[in-house]
């Protein structure tokens, strides 16, 4: 099935593998409050035409001045284009007084006289109320099924229906696509998902995708999760400085163009201060970075900065700092790669996957958010420093949570070691993958120019 009708969102659109197939019936469903009118609107203001105009029919749960009143308050409502490609009726009249045979006579007359190529009914579900059986109501949905195929227009049946009622509701057989939108409840806060349920003759992103609703629509933010690529791309073979020499040094001369690197360590071992290190070293070298934290704001982070003899903002190094509450963990990775794309990006730090690991909810979701992440920075050369926090300050039992050693080329340990009655920082190369490493530990100092490392260390006994 080529032809598509587009929801004028670019996201929603790869969700479909390009949008909803075009002269097909879409069934919205979701609770009260879930965004289904608007989402039907974005379709109408984005597909409608003077040549086929889109018709906009209310029944009796959405009364029809509210629908106007609510859609002036949205950026794509167009208010010149309302009664001229965009067309409001209600039937709520024609329904308490002639039920869905006078329903079927009054689109009859509204298909001969507009020529519609997109129809929405908004509330779908209502009409139900006015069957006298389900026998009623079924042959209403053949006849009315048939009278859009034969007009050729993109039908949107708008709904509160459960995603449970798909084995009973005749409606769900009927639809060629059916989108889901709903709330998923994590900790104590709400999140927005959509989910296709049905796209007949395409293939779908499956999965929950996360959205919100703001005046600009639902802006849709698609799961990220990708599936092995196999093509071959081409990676630098010159090395990357880490942005501190000695640590070079330990690495066999830098990491890899385009790996992933983790690094793991208890509060206030340094971790940030690395990540600085290799995002200012990178800028230096005219490779451009950005710092995504969740951990500092702009001026916390900008005031650590000066305190090493670097500032922020400054040429190659921008600064992504959002807040841990409320993080949609795929709204901010596209924020992410929006402004990597943007800026031209050879290097990304994530200071910290901690708090993206809480806003994933589950395991197996952030080590796909993780791996696909990893993967896209790879084959685009992208150098990834993540850090993580620890939370033992002397022992580290375990890296491989969530296999995030697994899927990092190079994994760095920042801990406190004891050393004749005093507590010293130390750094330890575990992992660099397809490279010599030097595993020793190593002391390091903190000062004004940042992470100096020393000899290596013995730590006591214990």
């Amino acid at each position: 099935m080529s032809a598509r009708l587009s929801s004028g969102h670019r996201r929603l659109d790869e969700i479909l593998h390009g949008g909803l197939p075009d002269n097909a019936i879409n069934l919205l469903i979701g609770a009260p409050g879930s965004g289904k009118t608007i989402l039907s609107q974005q379709y109408v203001f984005h597909n409608a035409t003077l040549e086929r105009p889109a018709l906009y029919l209310s029944t009796v749960s959405e009364p029809f001045d509210k629908i106007i009143r609510y859609g002036q308050t949205l950026d794509f409502f167009d208010p010149h284009a309302v009664g001229e490609r965009v067309l409001y009726e209600d039937l709520g009249g024609t329904l308490q007084t002639e039920g869905l045979p006078g329903v079927v006579r009054r689109l009859d007359n509204l298909l001969r006289r507009h020529h519609p190529g997109l129809i929405v009914i908004d509330s779908f579900k209502a009409l139900r109320s006015f069957a006298s059986d389900e026998g009623e109501f079924r042959r209403f949905l053949h006849d009315l099924a048939g009278r859009l195929t034969a007009v050729a227009a993109s039908a949107f049946w708008v709904g509160e229906y459960d995603p449970c009622q798909a084995a009973e509701a005749a409606e769900f057989a009927v639809a060629d696509a059916i989108i889901a939108l709903s709330t998923r409840r994590l900790g104590t806060r709400d999140f927005r998902v959509l989910e296709v349920l049905k796209l007949r003759g395409s293939g779908f992103a499956t999965g929950e995708h996360s959205y919100r609703v703001s005046p600009a629509g639902l802006d849709v933010f698609p799961r990220l999760a990708d599936l092995k690529d196999e093509s071959d791309y081409d990676l630098e073979s010159s090395r990357v400085s880490t942005g501190v020499p000695a640590l070079d040094e330990l690495l066999g001369d830098g990491y890899w163009p385009g790996a992933a690197t983790l690094v793991v360590g208890p509060s206030g071992v340094g971790k940030t201060l690395l990540g600085l290190h290799f995002v200012f070293g990178g800028a230096g070298q005219g490779e451009p970075g950005i710092v995504a934290t969740l951990q500092e704001n702009a001026i916390q982070l900008g005031r650590m900065a000066r305190g090493f003899g670097w500032s922020l903002p400054t040429e190659g190094v921008h600064l992504l700092a959002r807040t841990p509450v409320d993080v949609y963990i795929d709204e901010w990775v596209y924020e992410l790669l929006d402004t990597a794309d943007r800026v031209g990006a050879r290097r990304i730090v994530i200071d910290s996957l901690t708090d993206l690991r809480v806003a994933a909810g589950d395991e197996q979701r952030f080590r796909e958010w993780i791996y696909s992440l990893s993967q896209r920075c790879s084959r685009a050369g992208v150098s990834l420093l993540m850090t993580l926090e620890a939370p033992g300050l002397f022992q580290l039992s375990n890296v491989s949570e969530f296999g995030m050693s697994h899927l990092s080329d190079n994994v760095l340990l920042l801990q406190y070691v004891r050393e004749q009655g005093e507590f010293r920082r130390a750094l330890t190369v575990l992992k660099t993958r397809a490279s010599w490493h030097h595993p020793a530990v190593r002391g390091y100092d903190i000062g004004p120019d940042g992470i100096v490392l020393g000899e290596v260390l013995e730590p006591a006994a214990g």
